[in-house]
């Protein structure tokens, strides 16, 4: 096969060209003018912006509590569910209470009986008291009769023998004072055992009253149920965990922030705060703590930013705290500036024909109303400041 075009061959081509050519510039010149659309503009130039960081946390709440078993008995209620709201004093579960039931019953019998020993003492003690009190005044009575007989016998007024007899009956006497005031102390010895007694029994019914008391379980708080380790039936056991609850009114978002920037939180600082299954809006939250001691794998402080109610808010959210770290220039435009046109990002930019061309641009972070521009853009152009409305690509833009 020739692969070279003869002269006609070329020429015929040739006059296909020009037609083609002169039917294009015919259309041009038929366009109509380009539309004229009013609309902001401006110049872009170099600004301050502050460049922030980001902190990665999690949600948790500012108070919880784990609610455990203190005795051993089968779970008889559960009077709440995953998710359901609380309050403090709530009536949560209820443990089979029997064994405890005895105890109480057990204690107070032998309160009972500690109570009615004292009582048998108290009765012991009224008759040793009046016996110690006859016999004092016995020993009076003898101590003087003997004292007065005394100079009688030296006087030899009475006999021998009845001296004698008085000084035996002192002796008698003192001896049965003896007597009573040692019964008497051992009654006193008796009641205090008796008091201890009742002592010890006044605690073992508290304690055992408190034992049963533990068999109706109360939140200890107004927050919501998180976690339910637990169903009817099962044994629970001192120190088992049944269920977890947590203060839903009070969440904080606890970030591990960088040694190098812990330095730029302060307690009470308005701070943003962006949490994923909130919205991709950032939040307003408020620094609480800032820990004093960093982790020392880590290198990093623990700062826990108070956030304010929200009806999705729950612990255990990943979460991230956005702080200013510093200054720097760049490119920014109005935030209305930037079209979308599917997976493209665009700028209308205004030549010195006043035409709007859609351009092409990657865009960084918002500050506010404005959106960094990282490339497609110089300092100094022109552009559409609102793009919203009729600006096309194309028109003719008045300011």
């Amino acid at each position: 096969m020739n692969r070279y075009l003869s002269l006609p061959a070329w020429m015929a081509i040739f006059a296909v060209c020009i037609g083609g050519c002169h039917k294009s510039t015919t259309e041009t010149a038929a366009l109509p003018p380009p539309a004229i659309v009013k609309a902001a503009i401006e110049k872009v130039v170099l600004q301050t912006v502050q460049t922030t960081e980001e902190a990665a946390g999690t949600v948790r709440s500012k108070a919880s509590a784990t609610i455990q078993s203190k005795l051993m008995g089968h779970i008889r209620a559960i009077h709440v569910n995953e998710g359901l709201p609380v309050t403090a004093g709530m009536l949560l579960i209820e443990i089979d209470d029997r064994e405890a039931t005895a105890q109480v019953k057990k204690a107070e019998s032998g309160l009972l009986e500690a109570q009615s020993a004292l009582q048998e003492v108290e009765k012991g003690i009224g008759g040793a008291q009046a016996a110690r009190d006859a016999a004092v005044a016995n020993q009076n009575l003898a101590n003087a009769t003997l004292e007065r007989l005394k100079g009688l016998a030296q006087n030899e007024a009475i006999s021998r023998q009845a001296y004698d007899e008085a000084e035996a009956k002192q002796k008698a006497a003192a001896a049965a004072y003896n007597q009573a005031d040692q019964m008497l102390k051992s009654f006193d010895a008796k009641r205090a055992e008796a008091a201890a007694r009742i002592e010890r029994a006044q605690a073992e019914l508290a304690n055992a009253q408190i034992m049963l008391g533990c068999a109706r379980i109360v939140s200890p708080m107004d927050g919501i149920v998180t976690r339910k380790y637990a169903e009817v039936g099962d044994l629970a056991s001192p120190g088992m965990p049944l269920l977890e609850i947590e203060d839903n009114q009070s969440y904080r978002l606890e970030a591990n922030v960088d040694e190098s920037r812990v330095g730029l939180f302060h307690a009470g600082d308005t701070i943003s705060v962006l949490v994923d299954a909130l919205g991709s809006e950032p939040i307003a939250g408020t620094v609480a703590e800032v820990a004093p001691s960093s982790d020392p794998g880590s290198h990093t402080f623990v700062v826990k930013v108070a956030l304010p109610p929200a009806p999705n808010l729950h612990s255990g959210l990943f979460g991230r705290v956005r702080y200013v770290s510093g200054e720097k220039k760049a490119l920014t435009v109005p935030a209305t500036a930037v079209a979308e046109r599917g997976q493209l990002t665009g700028v209308f930019v205004v030549g010195d024909d006043r035409l709007a061309r859609l351009r092409l641009v990657k865009t960084g972070k918002r500050y506010g109303e404005r959106i960094e521009v990282l490339s497609g853009l110089s300092e100094g152009e022109t552009i559409v400041a609102d793009h919203t409305g009729a600006v096309q690509d194309g028109v003719r833009i008045e300011s």
